[in-house]
């Protein structure tokens, strides 16, 4: 399951008036990636589809824009198969577009009545402002020859500074509307030498003006209603011209779900356009193709062509390695886990597709970190619950649950609980030691299965000097490998070793060698250089090692989390202990829940994908059939 699909490059000739029926053959078997690049014979320069698909792209707007104001129902299928012509598809374009200069009629009203009500909105939202305002609004937004007036907001916590400041200045503060952290205040004074202190003053305090839209001129109540009834009005047209509106369409329904079958069916040739080229009636189209759907492929246009065709298959040459799609996975319970992959990067042709192993590891290290029967299940049936939701993505959290179940029964513990279940191994927490101890070699294990799967997809390109001295290459992986078992023989009393150390220093050399050979610099540069990779070698593999240290920290802050939680049920009474035990758990699933799936996912990407993925491919994207308009 690692090694990507096999794929074969074709090269299809036919007659250029057969191009449509063989687009409807390509699009049936779903297998046809398209190749863009032109083909080397110079004569094949026509571009044949180019005028059909701007008939397709024209009618594909007017009855993208037509089905907005009409709503047809949904295709359940793609119907009876058979060939659009240029012809065909210029009526069907020149109905649609009759057809619009008449819908436009009705989405311009609806847009006019669209306005009107969002501008009664606004005048309403305005409004809110001076509601509790029962003067007429228009004596306040005209200046007066005696009196200042200013209508505003202020935030609560200074408007008793703002009262005693313009009281001081002579004004009158009278506040009307409290509305959460604002109060909205009307500032009375007289006209004079004082304006020129109050300005100050208001900035000090934060005051925000509010003007009174010159539409805003009675007293609030009355305009309150006279929108109410503006609004109403506009609901009303709506109404009866969305009526008319579906009397008009009634007719048309019919045909525009033929003109939707139309437009699917000519879809397919459209597509391949890019890839189109021609010379008098011969007609050139290339792409790649699953190695095991070529013989599907080959019958399907042997029916649909009756025979004349030529179709020539080759394995991918080693210089179009980038341009090879790659097919995605297709099983169900790795889907969710392919999507995150795919968000570092597609698999290049030719690279392991790391989605089962990342499957796999990833399961195993979050569930070992979030280990717990209970709320495992929680996670398993709360992604059950919503997978309607949550789509393609629900076999994830359902597997994430039951990994963490699985290893709840390991250690003992349900809902934090630690013996109510008799552990199947140990409780973390009992050993800690050896939980630090197996999260070491689980990092050991993980960073050499990566630095093989560096080396294997260097190999599979005949990259060999990156495969033997490029990072985490042959040489790397010696190093790192003698470095763990020298560590190893130190820690057991018997010295670090001869062999390791030898191989070690035999290692690091080759790379410095390696490095200063490729390495165009001043000698005193290529020194530091060298120096600096050297050193960042040793300190990267054992920090990168150490890294793997969380996966047991984890699983300990877990159990410690529990304790935590139950010791603070303990000071509580009956009711206080159940309800401790049931946030807790909540917070224990939202917050460690969400900083476990963090650290698993930064340890995939970055210790693990880093290394052997380079993730600069593209995705499989077969020309086929699709089931709407967008």
């Amino acid at each position: 399951m690692l090694r990507p699909m096999p794929m074969k490059h074709v090269r299809l000739l036919t007659l250029t008036e057969a191009l449509p029926q063989a687009s409807l053959a390509l699009a049936e078997t779903e297998s046809f990636h398209p190749d863009d690049r032109p083909p080397t014979e110079a004569q094949l320069s026509a571009l044949p589809g180019h005028v059909y698909r701007e008939r397709y792209s024209q009618a594909h707007s007017r009855l993208d824009k037509i089905t907005r104001l009409i709503p047809i129902a949904p295709a359940t299928g793609i119907g009876q198969i058979r060939v659009v012509g240029i012809e065909e598809l210029g009526a069907l374009d020149d109905w649609l577009g009759k057809l619009w200069e008449e819908a436009s009629g009705y989405e311009e009203d609806l847009h006019r009545l669209d306005d009107e009500d969002r501008l009664v909105r606004e005048q309403q939202a305005a409004l809110q402002n001076f509601a509790h305002l029962n003067i007429d609004l228009g004596m306040l937004r005209s200046k007066t020859r005696f009196l200042d007036i200013y209508v505003g907001m202020v935030p609560r916590e200074n408007l008793r500074q703002l009262e005693g400041a313009v009281g001081l200045a002579g004004y009158l503060l009278h506040v009307y509307m409290q509305l959460d952290d604002s109060t909205h205040v009307v500032i009375l004074g007289p006209t004079g030498a004082q304006e020129s202190k109050l300005g100050p003053v208001l900035s000090a305090a934060g005051f925000q003006s509010l003007p009174i839209p010159e539409e805003l001129d009675r007293e609030p109540a009355e305009l309150q209603r006279n929108l109410d009834a503006k609004r109403r009005s506009i609901a009303e047209q709506r109404q009866s011209l969305q009526q008319s509106l579906t009397a008009w369409a009634a007719p048309h329904t019919d045909r525009l779900i033929e003109a939707r079958h139309t437009l699917m069916l000519a879809e397919p040739l459209v597509a391949l356009d890019p890839s189109l080229r021609s010379a008098g009636h011969l007609a050139h189209l290339a792409g790649w193709v699953p190695a095991r759907a070529v013989n599907a492929l080959r019958q399907r246009l042997s029916d649909s062509l009756n025979g004349a065709f030529e179709l020539s298959v080759r394995d991918p040459l080693p210089e179009e390695r980038l341009l090879v799609p790659t097919v995605p996975v297709k099983s169900r319970l790795l889907a969710p886990f392919a999507m995150l992959v795919n968000q570092y990067g597609i698999p290049a042709y030719g690279e392991v597709d790391p989605t089962p192993l990342f499957a796999l590891t990833f399961l195993l290290m979050f569930g070992s970190m979030f280990g717990d029967v209970g709320q495992g299940a929680v996670i398993a049936g709360a992604a059950w619950w919503l997978r309607g939701k949550l789509g393609r993505f629900w076999p994830f959290g359902l597997m994430a649950g039951l990994s963490s179940i699985g290893f709840g029964f390991l250690y003992g513990s349900i809902f934090g609980y630690e013996h109510v279940l008799p552990a199947l191994w140990m409780s973390p927490l009992s050993d800690p030691l050896l939980m630090l101890s197996i999260a070491l070699v689980w990092g050991v294990v993980f960073l050499t299965v990566a630095c093989l799967l560096a080396i294997y997809n260097r190999l599979a390109v005949r990259n060999w000097p990156d495969a033997v001295f490029g990072h985490h290459g042959v040489v790397n992986l010696i190093f790192y490998l003698s470095l763990i078992a020298g560590s190893l023989q130190l820690g057991r009393g018997q010295g670090f070793g001869t062999l390791p150390a030898v191989l070690i220093v035999l290692s690091l050399s080759a790379l410095a060698v390696h490095s200063w050979r490729h390495l165009e610099a001043p000698v005193g540069e290529k020194i530091l250089v060298v120096f600096i990779e050297t050193l960042e070698t040793i300190i990267g593999y054992v920090s990168n090692t150490l890294s793997f240290l969380r996966v047991a920290a984890f699983s300990l802050n877990h159990v410690a989390l529990s304790i935590a939680v139950f010791t603070l049920a303990g000071m509580m009474g009956t009711f206080g202990h159940v309800l401790t035990v049931i946030l807790g758990n909540v917070f224990v699933l939202v917050l460690e829940g969400g900083i476990v799936m963090i650290q698993v996912m930064r340890l995939q990407y970055y210790e693990g994908f880093s290394r052997y993925f380079s993730g600069d491919g593209h995705a499989f994207a077969p020309i086929r059939f699709r089931r709407g308009l967008s």
